[in-house]
């Protein structure tokens, strides 16, 4: 597996979320927020006091979880290489001692200050009750970070079983009419036949060799192109692909088997299925940050074929976009008359040179 692949899988294994990502910090901030409601609500004070308590208990709660995200962005990395087990022991233990020293220090503020910061405990009961919520409250926090950790497991688990499901795809009326025709043209054309047995191979190569991982858009529209050939001798001049891809950065990353399927089902459910053959038309192109490709193919009167191949190859491509993007990748279709199309956007992620 290559670096960018291992990486990949990393991040999507992750433990401990990315606390240096302003979104991340964000939602720590909301959640931090909450809690000192809650602690204040629970107080039972006079409607007047509440707000000055919220203030005071924001204070402490927002300096703890914003010295937290940072404690874990920064040692992060180390903490995943250990192990979820020892991952989430060593972040409650310091989150812990991190809570306790700012009690520690609030506790002499009160002291220096007793203006601004009151403390109506004795100093071992104001440390133990503030470890015993601390503890509850870090506790609970961890325990959903593991529960997101499986989630995201899972979700891996079952975008994997999706390409397997893609890659079985692999139509077997495709491979007879393939077979077939090379076995037509050992006897015509017998230096095409040797070509296209190498084209059938390297097909069959990227299809079954092909993981869960993204791969860059030269490889995918190299994929596509040994399977147009192969198409190509079968169909003859009803055939036509019109590649527009010159404007793409071809080190862009994209998942896996995300072209040639769309090829395929275009080809089957559209131009294989008109006497004359038809236009398969590929464009893309780059808009600042996103990419967009397009392929379109005519489709005959009466629709496509029924079978339901064409719809799954888009749900799993649709599935691995949202894996892969979130909302930030989209696969929409437009079918009007007799004109099908099919649009991708997702990030431009250039792979190093």
């Amino acid at each position: 597996m290559s670096s960018t692949a291992e990486s990949e899988n990393r991040a999507t294994q992750a433990y401990l979320p990315d606390f240096c990502a302003a979104a991340t910090v964000f939602i720590v901030v909301l959640i931090a927020e909450l809690v000192a409601i809650l602690l204040t609500l629970a107080a039972h004070d006079s409607p007047g006091a509440f707000l000055v308590r919220l203030a005071k208990n924001s204070l402490f709660i927002l300096w703890l979880a914003l010295l937290s995200s940072a404690v874990m962005c920064l040692f992060r990395g180390q903490l995943e290489s250990a192990g979820k087990t020892r991952a989430f022991v060593v972040s409650f233990i310091v989150i812990e001692l991190l809570c306790l020293v700012l009690a520690e220090l609030s506790y002499h503020l009160s002291w220096w200050f007793p203006d601004f910061i009151t403390v109506a405990d004795t100093h071992a009961r104001f440390l133990a009750r503030t470890f015993a919520i601390s503890s509850i409250l870090i506790g609970l926090a961890m325990r959903y970070l593991y529960v997101s950790s499986e989630w995201r497991r899972s979700i891996v688990l079952e975008a994997q079983a999706r390409v397997s499901a893609l890659q079985a795809l692999i139509r077997p009326h495709f491979l007879f009419n393939s077979m077939n025709t090379i076995a037509s043209l050992t006897r015509s054309d017998p230096k095409q036949a040797e070509e296209a047995v190498e084209d059938l191979s390297d097909l069959l190569r990227a299809n079954l060799g092909a993981s869960g991982d993204r791969s860059t858009l030269k490889q995918e529209l190299e994929v596509a192109a040994i399977y147009q050939r192969i198409e190509k001798l079968r169909l003859g001049n009803r055939l036509r692909v019109r590649w527009d891809v010159n404007d793409l950065p071809m080190r862009a990353l994209i998942p896996s088997l995300t072209i040639q399927p769309l090829l395929e089902n275009a080809i089957y459910h559209g131009v294989e299925l008109l006497p004359e053959g038809g236009d398969v038309i590929v464009a893309g192109r780059r808009d600042g940050d996103t990419i967009e490709i397009t392929m379109s193919n005519p489709v005959a009167d009466g629709g496509g074929r029924s079978t339901p191949g064409n719809k799954m190859a888009l749900a799993n491509i649709r599935q691995r976009f949202e894996l892969a993007y979130g909302n930030r990748g989209t696969v929409d279709v437009e079918a009007e008359g007799s004109s099908y199309c099919v649009r991708l956007r997702f990030p431009c992620d250039e792979r190093p040179a």
